[in-house]
C-alpha cells in the first residue's frame, strides 16, 4: 500500500489558492463567481488528489463543504439571486468572494516582495565591470510555467482517458516500484528527449500504484530542480524538460 504523500511544492498552498487558480484558469469574474461551475471543478481536483493518495489537509474538505452549501443556498426556492446576478450584499457568495479578494491581494504582495528580494540578492557593491559579470552568472532562468494545479488537471485527463478512475480488478497485477527507481527512470526518459516528454507518456501502465509512484517521482524531481513542467498556454498539454543549470 502506498503511503500518503504530503505535497509541499510551490503553488500548492491551500483551498483558497486552488480556488484562485480556477478563477484565473477559466477567466472567471472574481466578483461574480459561477458557483456551480467552480464547485464542480474544485471537486474534480479533490477527487484527483484522493485518487493519487495525496495527504490533503482537512481545510480542502471544509472548503468543498462551503462551496456545496453556497450552491444549495442559491438553489433554494424563492431565492432571487442566481449565478448571473451582480455582486450584492445579500449574495451568499459574499464571504467567499471577500476572502478570495483578500487572498489575491496577499499573494500579489508576497510575489512582489519575493521579486524585490531576488533583485536585492543580485545586487552587489563592487566595481561596475565585476557586477555585470557576476550578476550574469548568478541569475537563474525561470524555466517552466506548469504549476502543481496544472499537473493535477493533467492527471484528471490521464484518469479519464485511460479509464483508470474506475475501481481496478483484483486480478490485475500491481506494478510495484520504489519512488527512487521511478525518479531515475523518468529522469532518463526526459534526458533522452531534446524536445521534452509529454506528461501523459510517463503513465504507460494501467496500475494505480504505478500512477501514484510516477506522480511522486515527478514532484521529487521538480523539487530537486532536475526537471520542470512547461505549459505554453492554458489547457495546452504539459511537457517535462530537463532543468539546465
Amino acid at each position: 500500500m502506498i503511503e500518503s504523500y504530503n505535497v509541499r511544492v510551490d503553488g500548492f498552498e491551500g483551498p483558497l489558492d486552488l480556488l484562485l487558480h480556477l478563477v484565473n484558469r477559466y477567466e472567471i469574474d472574481i466578483y461574480n463567481i459561477p458557483v456551480s461551475t467552480i464547485t464542480a471543478q474544485y471537486l474534480q481536483y479533490i477527487h484527483t488528489m484522493q485518487q493519487l493518495e495525496l495527504n490533503m489537509a482537512s481545510e480542502y474538505l471544509v472548503m468543498a463543504a462551503t462551496l456545496l452549501a453556497i450552491k444549495s443556498a442559491m438553489l433554494l426556492p424563492n431565492q432571487e439571486l442566481d449565478e448571473d446576478t451582480d455582486y450584492d450584499e445579500n449574495d451568499p457568495r459574499d464571504e467567499l468572494i471577500a476572502r478570495l479578494i483578500e487572498y489575491r491581494k496577499y499573494k500579489e504582495a508576497a510575489t512582489e516582495l519575493k521579486d524585490r528580494e531576488g533583485e536585492e540578492k543580485n545586487s552587489y557593491t563592487r566595481a561596475p565591470e565585476k557586477i555585470a559579470a557576476e550578476q550574469k552568472d548568478s541569475i537563474q532562468p525561470i524555466a517552466g510555467s506548469g504549476s502543481i494545479y496544472d499537473m493535477l488537471a493533467a492527471m484528471q485527463n490521464v484518469f479519464n482517458r485511460k479509464k483508470w478512475n474506475r475501481p481496478m480488478e483484483t486480478t490485475i497485477e500491481r506494478v510495484e516500484i520504489p519512488i527512487k527507481q521511478r525518479m531515475e527512470q523518468v529522469l532518463l526518459i526526459v534526458e533522452q528527449s531534446d524536445k521534452g516528454v509529454a506528461f501523459d507518456d510517463l503513465f504507460p501502465y494501467p496500475s494505480k500504484t504505478h500512477i501514484v509512484v510516477t506522480f511522486m517521482a515527478m514532484l521529487e524531481l521538480m523539487k530537486e530542480r532536475l526537471v520542470y513542467c512547461q505549459q505554453d498556454r492554458t489547457f495546452d498539454r504539459l511537457v517535462l524538460h530537463r532543468w539546465e543549470s
